[in-house]
Parts: C-alpha cells; structure tokens; sequence
C-alpha cells in the first residue's frame, strides 16, 4: 500500500516502524517542525523525522496544513497515497486533504473512543485512575477525534504504572493495531462503526496548573494524580518552603495523620484525606531526579512535616 504517514513524537515512531517493516511503501511523511530544546536551545528534530530519516523517506515540515494547503494538497496528490496514516500528528487534517486517499485518513488514538478525545488521552486514562484504557483506530473526520471507529484494543493499566509508561506501552499496541487495520481496510473486512456521541467525554491538554498535589483527596486519588502527571508537567509539592516534584507513588497500607502529614519518614509514606501514600520516585529543587530512598539519605525529613499544595 502506498501510504503518506504524518506523526510527530515518539509515540507515532512505531507506527511508522510497522507500516515499513510490513511492506508498505511511505511516499511521505508529514511532521512537525523543529524546535529548540535544551539550555542551549537547540534546534531539534521530531522522533518521527529521526526515524524516517533513516529509511531515505521524504519529510515535510509545514507549520500549518490549513494556511499552506495551496503547497501541500497538491503535494500530497501528486503523491497518489492509498491511506494517510496520521499518528500524534498534533495538527487539524483539512478537508481538502482529508479526501485525497481512496482508503480515507486512519487515525491512532490512545484511547477507547468515544472516551478520552483530545491531546492527552492516555494521561487522563491514568489522571482518572481507570482500570482498562486502550487504542482505537478509526477513519479521520473533520472534527476532533470525532470519525467511525474501526478496531479497538483495550490494555489494562498496570499497579502504580505512569502514564509516561503506559504512553510507551500503548504505542506498540497502537503500531500493531494499524497494521491490522490497514490489512483490513485493504481486503474489505472493516465495517466503520459511527461514535456515540452521548459517550464522548474530553482529554485536554495538561497543564502546569495541574501540578500542585491536594494530599487531602483520597490515596487512591493523589496515586492517580502523582502517575498521571508524570513525566509532565510533574505532579508538586512544597516541603520545607522548597518545591518537591513527585513522578511515581503507591497507595499504602499505613495509615492516620492530617492530609499531607509524614506518617512515616523510613519510606516517605504521607497521609491523605483517606488512606495514605508512599512516594517513590521525586526531584528536589536544583537536583536530578531520584528514588525516594535516595532522597531521604541526602533530605532526612521528620515524622509530622507536612507536604502542602504551596
């Protein structure tokens, strides 16, 4: 199948490593320009234009498909695709675009729609302290995750699992779920199933106002907040006037003290509004991420300190 593929992070990178590895041909791929990163603010190149660099496939990066589409549209015909293939692309498909392929656009999304639509599905997944969250493929509309579903794969989220984790385990599934979508689509076998819109919930982008930890939700609630920020933008705290990121906790099994309270300083355990949680994994102020453990060697903290939002 000749296929023009738009992702941009590396959550998209297995995608494009699939499609290849399965034979079809990638005339294109449309990504994200670069960006500057780092202290030195260096111009950086997406992972999905790293990989397909290495393949001697094609790369286009427009800032914007709907105010370039007199360049790319004519671009992508040219290119006759069967199927565009978009995965975390991070932009809007045109409708101009959006008819070109005869099989249509196919979309991977990190969700079970119509749960989740929107940039941050599978940390909402984990933010919500969902069992079971998941993938779907479905033919691309012009409204946001809104188009017909054609294969769903659900994966339970693992005990005390981040969502950077589960990002990365969903991307294989996601790769492998395309693959089969295609061969489907391609054969006939895919019957695209419309969404319920009743069901539709929203997976906003997250933000830094998120960060601030309430320890007087309950344990299970602050776990699912402290995973489902991590890697960003970082679940906080304030202990000792300084800021503490958190990246990974565990509901315990201790308990007693007042919300935000350090029930037991051996393995940083903090009680919430019910129940309590252990912190595993932090960064204090002007240092590196580490274990818990690591930290209480070098920051000993004392039975009552308490851990607040500010």
């Amino acid at each position: 199948m000749n296929i023009v593929f738009m992702g941009t992070p590396d959550f998209a990178v297995p995608s494009l490593k699939a499609l290849v590895d399965a034979g079809h041909r990638i005339s294109a791929v449309f990504t994200q320009p670069d960006k500057p990163k780092g202290r030195g603010m260096k111009l950086t190149p997406p992972p999905v234009k790293e990989f397909a660099l290495t393949q001697n496939i094609g790369v286009y990066q427009p800032q914007s498909l709907k105010r370039e589409t007199e360049t790319v549209t004519p671009l992508i015909k040219s290119l006759a695709p069967d199927c565009i293939v978009v995965v975390a692309y991070g932009k809007l498909l045109p409708p101009e675009i959006l008819a070109i392929p005869r099989l249509g656009c196919v979309n991977v999304h990190g969700s079970l729609l119509p749960k989740y639509r929107g940039a941050a599905p599978i940390q909402h997944t984990v933010l919500n302290g969902d069992e079971y969250g998941g993938v779907t493929t479905m033919l691309m509309a012009e409204g946001m995750d809104t188009g017909d579903m054609l294969l769903k794969e659900a994966v339970r989220v693992n005990e005390n699992e981040t969502s950077a984790e589960y990002y990365d385990r969903l991307s294989f599934v996601g790769a492998a779920l395309l693959v089969k979508t295609l061969e489907g689509l391609e054969a006939g076998r895919l019957t695209p199933e419309p969404q319920n819109e009743s069901e539709a919930t929203l997976a906003p982008m997250l933000t830094k106002e998120m960060s601030p930890t309430d320890f007087s939700l309950s344990a299970k609630e602050v776990c699912s907040h402290i995973n489902g920020l991590s890697d960003w933008p970082c679940a906080t705290a304030v202990l000792d006037g300084k800021k503490l990121k958190i990246y990974r906790a565990s509901v315990s099994k201790s308990g007693g003290g007042a919300p935000g309270e350090i029930i037991d300083p051996s393995n940083f355990t903090v009680a919430c509004g019910s129940g309590a949680v252990q912190l595993l994994e932090v960064q204090p102020e002007g240092s590196r991420r580490m274990s818990s453990q690591d930290y209480l060697r070098g920051h000993p903290v004392k039975k009552g300190a308490i851990l607040s939002k500010e």
